[in-house]
C-alpha cells in the first residue's frame, strides 16, 4: 500500500503535473496541500476521471487541504483542527481509508518571525500536538501527512546558516517538531534514510532544484500500529523538475500487505466530526 503527500501549490494551476503523477506512481491513499481553490472549483471530475474519490476542504486563493484515494471512498471524520473555533484557515482534513486513519495537514508558514504570524504557526503546532497526542495512541494504524514548514534538523536544509532566522528552522519551530515526534510518531523518511541528506522543497529562485538547495518540510509521522509495517519511503524528486511543477515534491511510503488486515478505529478512539459539508 503506497500513501504520498504532495503540495502541489495550487491544484488548478498544476493540475496537468498532478495527473501525471497519480497516473505514473499509482499511490493509493494522497494528501495535497496548498490547493488554492475554494470548494467549488476542486477539480473533481479530473481527480475522478483518474481513478480516485476525494475528500477536500478548499480555499479561496490560499491554503487547501484534501485527500485522495483510489478505489476506495475516504470517510470524513473531520475538517477543521480541533482547539480554536475562530480560526477558518482551510490547513486540516482528516478520514478513514481503508482501515487507515489519514491526517491531512498544512502547517503555517510563520514568517516574518518573529511576530504575530510565528505566534499562530506556534499555537497551530500546540494545537496540532494535542490532537495529535490522542491519534498516536489509537490501536488503528494512523498517519499524519503533509507539509509541516519545519525542518527538523541540520541534515534537513541546504546550508543551514542560512535558515537560523527563518520560521522554518527556528528553535522554537524544531523543538515543536520534536516534542510532537517524542509522542510516539516514527518520521518515515528519516527511518528509512536516517543519514542522508533528503529534500522534498526546491525553491524557485536562485536555480535552487539545479543545485539540490532544498529543504526537508514534508513529512509522513506514523503511530506504532503502523510504523511496524513501514517497508519503504522515498521522495519523488523528478516531478519538481517538470514543466509547470509544484515548488514541491511529493513523498511516499509504502507499507505491508498486513496491514490491511488491520481494525478501524474503534469507537471510543474516534474525534467528534464536526458539521460541515462534504467536497
Amino acid at each position: 500500500m503506497k500513501i504520498a503527500t504532495f503540495n502541489v501549490n495550487g491544484v488548478n494551476g498544476r493540475l496537468p503535473v498532478l495527473l501525471r503523477w497519480l497516473g505514473e506512481a499509482k499511490p493509493d491513499v494522497v494528501c495535497l496541500q496548498e490547493l488554492k481553490a475554494p470548494q467549488e472549483k476542486f477539480p473533481d471530475a479530473a481527480i475522478r476521471a483518474a481513478g480516485y474519490h476525494a475528500l477536500w476542504h478548499g480555499q479561496k486563493s490560499w491554503n487547501g487541504v484534501a485527500i485522495l484515494a483510489r478505489d476506495a471512498m475516504p470517510v470524513e471524520r473531520g475538517r477543521a483542527l480541533p482547539g480554536d473555533p475562530e480560526d477558518l484557515h482551510s490547513r486540516y482534513i482528516e478520514a478513514e481509508v481503508a482501515g487507515l486513519v489519514i491526517g491531512c495537514l498544512y502547517l503555517p508558514n510563520g514568517n516574518p518571525a518573529p511576530g504575530p504570524k510565528f505566534d499562530y504557526k506556534l499555537a497551530w503546532f500546540e494545537r496540532l500536538a494535542r490532537h495529535a497526542r490522542k491519534l498516536v495512541k489509537a490501536s488503528a494504524p494512523v498517519i499524519m501527512a503533509g507539509d509541516y514548514n519545519a525542518i527538523p534538523t541540520d541534515l534537513d536544509v541546504y546550508k543551514p546558516e542560512r535558515w537560523v532566522d527563518d520560521a522554518l528552522f527556528r528553535p522554537e519551530t524544531r523543538a515543536a517538531y520534536a516534542r510532537l515526534v517524542k509522542q510516539g510518531w516514527v518520521d518515515a523518511l528519516r527511518a528509512k534514510h536516517p543519514g542522508e541528506k533528503i529534500y522534498t522543497f526546491w525553491d524557485y529562485f536562485r536555480n535552487a532544484y539545479a543545485r539540490d538547495a532544498g529543504l526537508r518540510i514534508d513529512h509522513l509521522l506514523l503511530n506504532p500500529a503502523v510504523s511496524r509495517h513501514l517497508v519503504a519511503a522515498g521522495v519523488d524528486r523528478s516531478v519538481r523538475g517538470w514543466e509547470k511543477a509544484s515548488d514541491h515534491a511529493p513523498v511516499w511510503i509504502e507499507l505491508s500487505s498486513g496491514l490491511r488486515a488491520s481494525r478501524p478505529l474503534a469507537s471510543h478512539e474516534r474525534t467528534r466530526r464536526p458539521r460541515s459539508g462534504r467536497g
